[in-house]
């Protein structure tokens, strides 16, 4: 038996007491009652000492007021030897503490309902330690999670409060840390113990879809119990504490039509044969409660939109038994007639048809097929159509599904027959030619007139009009032909030439008479055959040569071969025979072989070949060919004398030019062609400079020689008349007035006359002509000194003397410097139009704008 120290077991038991536990009974209207419980957890030492495991509750009141007194009693009568004496105490202390350490501390798990909303902080449980002697000494402290922001302790009393609101669903538990500690020295007294609080649920939170609203199909004429959609809806609350999350379902809209199972959420079909052509979408709404249904329990809600899908249970129908279409015919093959539907009211692949022509007159003529819908049928022309032959068709057609259901055969049959009557429109149609196209071989050398082909045309229709014939002039633009315009004959007019044009791919066109718009064409080929017309000739300019050490006998030097070329195209191949010509078959220098194959060599008749007796020769070569008629051409080939080494190559073909003399040597002669070239290079670079040079204006009166005086009216003295004008004007012109004695008498200027370079300015006011004539000189001086490209020189234009029968008299202006006088210009107005551009020069029309110049 192990002996204890009294006082050890009773301090035990204070903090066994001292600590709150809870245990919590639930009630029928879901609330819950919580009652303090005690744990302790320890090792029996005695029979005589009350001790709990761990995991025993019991209701705090019963303990205080039984097992207390009767444990304290019990130790309080014990003799000492049953206790040992202090020094057996201290050894037994001694091997306790060997042993294990001294717990102080007593710890379970704390539980506090979740969602308190009362005014005051939450109280949560108690900590206290042995060593506290209630005088303040120890503090306590606590950490973990949300110590300090959910839960604080009174670090004096170690009372544990929730300042927050706790909920489950977010924490379901918080792990702390509590300490006692010295509070003067902050020295820990106890070992960190650590303890749990959990949160216990309440139902707080309702069923809750979170994949909502649903979409859901099932097949029209469903059985009864066709499961469409399993629904599944989530609780936060605990699952395994009470039927907070038990959760059961109902439908509050959507019956009869539909069900859902309470237990598992599948939604079912509880109406049977639902026609979606009848009625295609349903809402559904689906609640789901906890607490398993009961009165009290959170609920919510959902919508489920279920739409019958279609399946083949209803047979086509044609909304017609009988179709009437037309159609021209003219139309081409491939053209639609018109279209027919079987009307299904399926939709999607169970209304898709195929259309046939199972019967009628017309199975040959039109065809039927299914536009790119699959719900229309399109009947298209087959074959050309003729009013004149048959006006009219009559077609029977089917239309059928093409998908069917096995499930409703039953139903059937899924195809439905309607007739179709086609009629044929009478059009005006353009003639038509007995053949699709021509084809005409003609020999080169026909004859003009000769005719070619007739052609024939004729108006399918009933009318039977006339036809016309003509060529269209785009396709014979050389006018090699001719049709005549009623019979359609069609013949040459001009001489064919197979090596020039060897096709002729004509355009014949034929028109009714009494409608001109309907016209038809036809193409006629003909082909041109060739004919031996052509002579033939050598192949291209040829020039050969013979070297001066050629021996007689000798084929022409590197193997030369005459070779022909002939434009004509015999069927049996081209044949060339070839011979010198008659003026040449006794000369004494080359003949001729003829190979037998359109080849020939040239052979040298003699040897001793000089370039200094002759350089060139000339050889007449005569060819003609073999078919019939023969033709025949004489060609020349030109043959040098070329002087060559051993081996025949050519050297020179020239005449050698005489040697240069030995003291003189051909670098010394380019030498000196250069030096000449270089002479002539700078007497030509001199004599253009000297031309281009500018000469000085004219100062003195000796170099007035390039004075320029035109005169109107006035023949002039010649070159001794000195008194035309004073030319001193033009180098002075404020000496001018000096010289008034040498003025002529048949020249009086009245008016200024300024350079047409002078801007037409209106000029206003007093100022006299010489002043004018002074600067309009000193501006053409400064502007001719400006201009590195002005002459030498300056000329002066006068206008004189104007004749009798002129109101304006004489205009010039040589006179006008010798005058200091103002000049009134108001009779300019008096003139007439042809001065009005001569006063508006000189300002005298009225005006209010200011002067310009």
């Amino acid at each position: 038996m192990t002996h204890i120290n009294r006082n050890e077991c009773v301090q035990n038991l204070r903090l066994i007491c001292a600590l709150p536990f809870f245990s919590s009974s639930s009630h029928k209207d879901g609330t819950r009652e919580i009652a303090p419980l005690v744990k302790k957890k320890g090792k029996v030492f005695s029979n005589t000492t009350p001790c709990f495991t761990m995991g025993d509750r019991v209701h705090l009141p019963a303990v205080a007021r039984t097992l207390l007194p009767v444990a304290l009693g019990i130790l309080t009568l014990l003799p000492h030897s049953l206790l040992g004496t202090p020094a057996e105490e201290e050894h037994v202390r001694n091997s306790a503490l060997l042993q294990r350490a001294k717990r102080s501390w007593v710890w379970n798990q704390f539980f506090v309902l979740e969602e308190y909303t009362g005014l005051e902080p939450l109280y949560i449980g108690k900590l206290h330690s042995d060593m506290d002697k209630g005088d303040g000494s120890i503090k306590y402290i606590l950490t973990g999670e949300g110590a300090g922001t959910t839960f604080t302790i009174d670090d004096s009393t170690g009372d544990i409060h929730a300042i927050q609101r706790l909920d489950r669903e977010v924490k379901a538990q918080y792990i702390l840390r509590a300490q006692a500690r010295n509070r003067l020295t902050d020295r820990p007294l106890e070992p960190e113990s650590e303890f749990i609080v959990k949160i216990q649920d309440i139902n707080d939170n309702e069923p809750r879809f979170l994949d909502g609203p649903y979409q859901a199909t099932v097949p029209e004429m469903s059985k009864i119990g066709t499961s469409v959609i399993q629904l599944t809806a989530t609780d936060a609350d605990d699952p395994t504490y009470g039927n907070s999350a038990r959760v059961v379902y109902s439908i509050l809209e959507g019956q009869p039509y539909f069900s859902v199972d309470a237990k598992t959420g599948v939604v079912r079909v509880s109406l049977a044969d639902m026609d979606r052509e009848t009625r295609e979408n349903y809402t559904v709404v689906i609640q789901a409660k906890d607490m398993g249904g009961q009165l009290g329990g959170l609920a919510g809600t959902t919508t489920i939109n279920i739409t019958l899908s279609d399946i083949n249970d209803n047979p086509p129908m044609f909304d017609q038994r009988l179709y009437q279409m037309s159609i021209p015919e003219s139309a081409p093959v491939g053209s639609v007639v018109g279209r027919i539907w079987a009307k299904d009211r399926d939709i999607g692949v169970n209304a898709e048809m195929k259309y046939s022509i199972i019967d009628g007159d017309g199975r040959d003529t039109f065809d039927i097929s299914t536009d790119p819908t699959n719900l229309f049928g399109i009947i298209t022309v087959k074959k050309p159509l003729n009013f004149e032959n048959k006006p009219s068709y009559t077609l029977k057609v089917e239309g059928a599904n093409t998908h069917l259901d096995p499930a409703f055969r039953h139903r059937g049959p899924f195809k439905d027959v309607t007739i179709v009557h086609v009629s044929i429109e009478d059009v005006d149609e353009p003639p038509q030619f007995d053949l699709p196209a021509y084809y005409v071989e003609l020999p080169e050398d026909a004859e003009i007139g000769t005719m070619v082909k007739t052609v024939s045309a004729r108006d399918p229709d009933a009318a039977n009009n006339t036809v016309r014939y003509s060529i269209d002039r785009s396709s014979d633009p050389d006018k090699y032909f001719y049709i005549e315009i009623t019979s359609g004959s069609l013949m040459t007019v001009r001489s064919l030439d197979r090596e020039e044009v060897g096709w002729h791919n004509i355009t014949i066109l034929a028109m009714e008479m009494n409608n001109p718009t309907q016209i038809a064409s036809v193409s006629v080929a003909v082909r041109v055959l060739d004919v031996n017309d052509n002579p033939p000739s050598l192949m291209h300019y040829l020039e050969a040569y013979v070297c001066e050490n050629a021996k007689a006998g000798q084929v022409q030097i590197h193997q030369f071969t005459v070779t022909a070329v002939d434009p004509d195209e015999p069927l049996g191949g081209q044949h060339f025979y070839y011979s010198l010509a008659p003026e040449a078959v006794n000369n004494p220098n080359f003949t001729l072989k003829d190979n037998q194959d359109n080849t020939a060599w040239i052979l040298t008749r003699r040897g001793g070949w000089s370039q200094q007796d002759q350089t060139v020769f000339y050889l007449p070569i005569f060819i003609s060919d073999g078919e019939q008629p023969v033709q025949s051409s004489t060609s020349t080939l030109t043959i040098r004398v070329c002087s060559c080494d051993q081996e025949g190559n050519v050297m020179s073909c020239n005449a050698e030019a005489y040697s240069l003399p030995a003291s003189l040597s051909r670098g010394a002669l380019i030498a000196i062609l250069a030096c000449i070239f270089v002479l002539l290079v700078m007497i030509l670079l001199m004599l253009s400079l000297r031309t281009h040079r500018k000469k000085p204006y004219l100062c003195d009166e000796e170099e007035n020689v390039h004075e320029n005086i035109v005169r109107y009216d006035d023949e002039g003295g010649g070159e001794e008349d000195t008194e035309a004008f004073d030319i001193a004007a033009m180098w002075n012109p404020r000496e001018a007035h000096h010289h008034l004695g040498k003025m002529r008498q048949d020249m009086l200027p009245e008016i200024e006359s300024l350079s047409r370079y002078v801007p037409q300015a209106c000029v206003m006011g007093g100022g006299s002509g010489d002043s004018n004539v002074h600067g309009y000189v000193l501006a053409k001086l400064l502007e001719a000194d400006m201009d590195p490209c002005a002459p030498p020189y300056d000329s002066l234009q006068t206008y004189a003397y104007e004749g009798e029968g002129s109101v304006a008299e004489s205009l010039s202006s040589l006179q006008s410097g010798t005058s200091n006088t103002d000049h009134e210009y108001d009779y300019l107005n008096d003139w007439g139009p042809r001065f009005k551009k001569l006063a508006e020069m000189y300002g005298v029309l009225e005006t209010n704008s200011p002067p310009l110049w």
